[in-house]
């Protein structure tokens, strides 16, 4: 600071001044001396400025009482011109009182310059309001609203004039208003073209977006004008009439009803006209939906001022007509595929890339944050709703799928065979066609409902196949009432049981398609009933089959063991032969059922020969005709082997020990050492221990040389011995019942 810069100098001079005064040594003896000049010097100097300093505040003080002086003299005159003053004003009170004609002559002078200023407009107000009108035909909005608020500031001034001078004279507030009374019609005029304007405004913006602009630009310049209006009636209470107009608040209300119809109006046809009403309606409305909207955040946006915010403010507007429209929908009676159209679209198109997930419409539309067009609690009372009427329509049609397969039952032409050659009907495929169908319709909606219906599917499944089977039951009985009825009574069959099959098969990919793995446990139980009635099913299909085959081998069969069959019979060529072609036949079977019938029919044709011993129907008289009667079993056995290996090629079963028992049973017969016949017949029974006394007293009443005794003998003997059978023997003798003596004697 100067401050400082001062002493720098100060100090910086007096060290100059030290310096010289001490030139030489001998100058050091005077500094004592040089002190206290330099002292001496200083208080002079100090003195000098105290005296100065006191002059200055005298000169002060000397000025100060002249103006004191002076101020005194100040206030004496104006005391002196207020006395004056307050007499002229005591003087000239009445004179002011006699202004007040003044005063009102400039209030009216205001209004009549009012009047003035807009006498040229109030007298040229028809031929304004004619122009007008043509400019709002013309469509040349923006000059028309131009002039239409010229009228109006006219009418609104004179108006406001008049209710400054008094506003209770309202015959000439009426006055004004019916001179103006065109004018009023012209507004409405204008606002019925706007409105036109701001329906179509979505056809508008592409066609002609400045007309629309126009609109917007008037609606801001009226909203303006009420606002201001608005302000003064708060300050003066007056307030034009029609105000305020409210103009933006009526166009959203226009472009609401307009969002409303457009919707409502998307329904083109009925149910009673087109099974498909809904489906189309909703895809409409999903594509009109989404175009509006592109164009309204494309075009539109752009035509009105950020604060209207109308993308946001049309979107709300769209959602909430959706959100009517759905909810009036959900409660007409749908049918259960309309159900279904109606829950897919509000659920998963309403919110899909299709519709208001596109990704034009973002970041401005955000599916999590909208609304859900139908209550949850409306979702699940249609989702009851169509559960109880898919219930109803699978039983239906299961029933029908089930009696139009019936009919082709005893059709007089084989049915259909699949690739592979298996005879088959087209019930399966139908059934779960319709399976397939429902469950794709039920995944549209969601995982849980999927879930729902392949249960619900499953069960009407599990009571269908229990109808299949007693059907199956009647085709059967019927048959048998007339064999030569129906013509491929034996196709059919197969193609039943082969369905049992491709049941089974279906079930499982149905499942494994459909069924999440943790729901498996759920439904293994009715699966495993389904399981057992279809084995019921192939397995009495299989065994009326070979009952066909039995009742064509009976008179053959009855042949065996005889005199005729002795002499030389073709019976067992014959059953070789029956079987065969029946086999053929049964070649069309499915390979699990087929192996079985291969095994049933071979187990029975031994059981028959050996029942056929069993009967008693011969009895050799000697050694020459019971070697001839073994050796013709012996090679009756070998054709059976022949052709049971011939019908089995391929399946790998061993089914040789059949026939080795009707070989064994010839060995005892064909034995000439009677002495022999006890350890024959013991050999016999250890191998098949089923076999009872009474199959050994029949045996050896066949081989015709056995006393009563012999034969007591050797059936008690047999008792105690041991029986080591093959462990893969099923029993087969258990089945054979012998004839007692006593019936054909009693019959005789």
């Amino acid at each position: 600071s100067t401050m400082e810069e001062t002493d720098r100098e100060a100090v910086a001079t007096a060290v100059q001044r030290v310096a010289g005064m001490l030139q030489r040594p001998d100058q050091l003896d005077k500094v004592e001396q040089y002190r206290r000049r330099e002292a001496r010097k200083k208080a002079s100097v100090e003195a000098r400025l105290k005296v100065q300093t006191i002059q200055s505040q005298l000169d002060g003080v000397r000025t100060g009482l002249s103006q004191l002086h002076n101020a005194l003299n100040d206030v004496k005159d104006i005391q002196q011109s207020l006395i004056d003053v307050n007499k002229d004003w005591r003087q000239s009170i009445n004179t002011i009182e006699n202004l007040k004609d003044v005063k009102d002559a400039v209030v009216q002078h205001s209004q009549l310059a009012a009047a003035v200023e807009n006498l040229k407009n109030i007298f040229s107000v028809p031929e304004i309001v004619r122009e007008t009108h043509d400019l709002i035909e013309r469509g040349e909005l923006l000059q028309a609203h131009r002039k239409l608020m010229d009228l109006e500031c006219s009418r609104d001034n004179l108006m406001y004039e008049q209710y400054r001078m008094d506003s209770k004279n309202t015959h000439d507030m009426n006055l004004i208003h019916t001179y103006f009374g065109d004018m009023q019609k012209l507004s409405e005029e204008l606002a019925k073209q706007l409105w036109m304007v701001v329906q179509r405004s979505l056809v508008t913006v592409r066609r002609d977006p400045t007309l629309l602009v126009s609109v917007v630009r008037i609606i801001e310049r009226e909203e303006k004008i009420d606002r201001r209006m608005l302000d003064r009636k708060k300050q003066t209470g007056f307030i034009p009439p029609g105000r305020p107009k409210k103009w933006k608040e009526k166009m959203f209300n226009i472009l609401e009803r307009t969002v409303s119809t457009r919707i409502e109006g998307t329904q083109a046809d009925t149910r009673e006209s087109d099974k498909m009403w809904l489906v189309r309606h909703l895809e409409i409305i999903r594509k009109y939906v989404l175009d509006d909207l592109l164009v309204a955040k494309t075009l539109l946006d752009q035509c009105f001022p950020p604060h209207y915010d109308i993308f946001n403010r049309l979107l709300n507007m769209y959602h909430q007509a959706l959100a009517t429209r759905m909810q009036e929908l959900a409660a007409e009676d749908l049918e259960a595929n309309e159900i279904v159209s109606l829950l897919t679209w509000v659920l998963n198109t309403y919110t899909s890339a299709e519709m208001m997930g596109n990704s034009e419409l973002s970041p401005e539309v955000d599916v999590n944050s909208l609304d859900a067009l139908i209550s949850q609690n409306v979702v699940d009372q249609l989702l009851s709703k169509y559960m109880s009427t898919l219930t109803s329509n699978i039983i239906g049609w299961l029933r029908k799928a089930l009696e139009t397969d019936k009919k082709d039952w005893i059709k007089e032409t084989e049915p259909e065979a699949d690739q592979d050659g298996y005879y088959q009907t087209t019930l399966p495929a139908i059934v779960f066609q319709m399976f397939e169908q429902n469950l794709q319709v039920a995944a549209q909606i969601n995982e849980d409902l999927k879930t729902k219906v392949l249960i619900l599917c499953l069960q009407q499944m599990n009571s269908f196949l229990t109808r299949y089977k007693d059907e199956a039951q009647l085709y059967k009985e019927d048959h048998l009432k007339n064999r030569q009825y129906p013509q491929c009574y034996v196709q059919y069959m197969i193609a039943v049981i082969n369905n049992c099959q491709t049941f089974k098969e279906s079930i499982i990919s149905l499942k494994r398609k459909y069924l999440k793995s943790d729901m498996e446990d759920t439904l293994s139980i009715s699966h495993a009933n389904m399981d057992a009635t279809l084995d019921i099913i192939a397995k009495e299909g299989c065994s009326s089959l070979l009952d066909e085959v039995f009742m064509d081998l009976e008179p053959h069969l009855n042949e065996l063991m005889t005199k005729k069959w002795l002499m030389g019979s073709n019976a067992v060529g014959t059953i070789c032969v029956t079987v065969e072609d029946y086999f053929n036949d049964f070649a069309k079977i499915k390979k699990p059922y087929k192996k079985t019938m291969t095994l049933e029919a071979h187990r029975r044709v031994v059981v028959e020969y050996i029942r056929a011993i069993m009967l008693k129907r011969i009895s050799f008289k000697n050694a020459e005709e019971r070697k001839e009667g073994a050796e013709r079993m012996i090679k009756e056995a070998e054709q059976f082997r022949f052709l049971f290996k011939k019908l089995a090629a391929g399946s790998g079963e061993d089914t040789e020990g059949l026939c080795d028992i009707i070989e064994a049973i010839a060995e005892v017969i064909k034995l000439t050492d009677p002495s022999l016949l006890y350890l024959e017949v013991s050999t016999l029974v250890s191998k098949y221990p089923d076999i009872r006394d009474d199959h050994i007293a029949a045996l050896l009443t066949v081989r015709g040389d056995a006393s009563r005794d012999m034969k007591q003998t050797i059936i008690e003997t047999l008792d105690q011995g041991p029986s080591q059978p093959n462990p893969n023997y099923v029993p087969i003798f258990k089945e054979i019942t012998v004839p007692t003596l006593t019936v054909p004697k009693l019959l005789k």
